[in-house]
């Protein structure tokens, strides 16, 4: 079976990187995975909020906006003159659980860093790509306030990736742009660290039910997808100037 954009059913779209592409952001890139592109940054506050008791821990958060023309047609921009709408709040808060197991919050020290990603162009996987890259623009962060002497311990615990994968007709497929899912019967969203561990998994089976051995080999191909995420934010923050390893908070868990 041929993939509307000609790819191998376990290759990943075509991935651009540029970081530094906001420049007043402690952290930032502009995340561009086939036809879905995502503006991440990172924005480091020396407070808390009022819910974490002061000396307790850090905190990480997370929004996420599609821009008006994310899509063919232009739509009102998400709580504007009215709430959040429910994919909204879901894709934000899935975000942050993502990238706060990505640290250990416990040696953060009295700050909240603020992911925001916003999703300029949508062609599926936007929630993947969001945490994806917006891993990418928390260790620009880390890496920026640890050289201006305000973090003086490591406090990354691993690196943190996100990737669909699903079966679309009888095959199953990594990473698939928007007509893929629409069409797709089984689809899942898989969260995972550098290391193999899982974070979260989103799935769902559109009308049939399947077995949980299609299910378990969805979460493996996920996996491999993982992996080579892993390896390009790894390469890419190394041509930054930034290594993981120096972040890593050794012994934590």
């Amino acid at each position: 079976m041929k993939r509307v954009d000609q790819r191998d059913l376990r290759s990943l779209r075509p991935i651009e990187i540029v970081t530094g592409f906001h420049r007043l952001s402690e952290g930032s890139v502009l995340f561009r995975a086939g036809g879905t592109v995502v503006l991440c940054t990172a924005s480091v506050d020396e407070s808390l909020p009022k819910f974490i008791e002061p000396g307790e821990k850090g905190w990480l958060t997370a929004e996420y906006q599609m821009h008006p023309r994310a899509n063919p047609r232009r739509q009102d921009r998400d709580g504007r003159g009215r709430a959040l709408g429910g994919r909204t709040q879901e894709i934000q808060r899935l975000i942050g659980r993502s990238l706060r197991a990505a640290i250990v919050l416990e040696q953060l020290g009295p700050r909240t860093i603020t992911i925001d990603c916003d999703v300029l162009e949508a062609d599926g996987g936007t929630r993947t790509a969001s945490v994806t890259g917006g891993f990418i623009a928390l260790a620009l962060a880390l890496h920026k306030i640890t050289e201006n002497g305000l973090l003086t311990r490591p406090v990354l615990r691993d690196s943190v990736a996100a990737i669909s994968s699903g079966v679309v007709g009888e095959e199953a497929m990594l990473d698939l742009c928007y007509i893929e899912d629409s069409r797709a019967r089984v689809d899942l969203n898989v969260v995972a660290t550098g290391s193999g561990t899982m974070v979260e998994v989103q799935g769902t089976a559109e009308g049939v039910p399947v077995p949980r051995s299609d299910m378990d080999a969805l979460v493996d191909l996920a996996l491999e997808g993982v992996r080579s995420l892993t390896k390009i934010q790894t390469d890419t923050l190394a041509r930054a100037g930034v290594s993981l390893d120096a972040l890593r908070a050794k012994g934590e868990l």
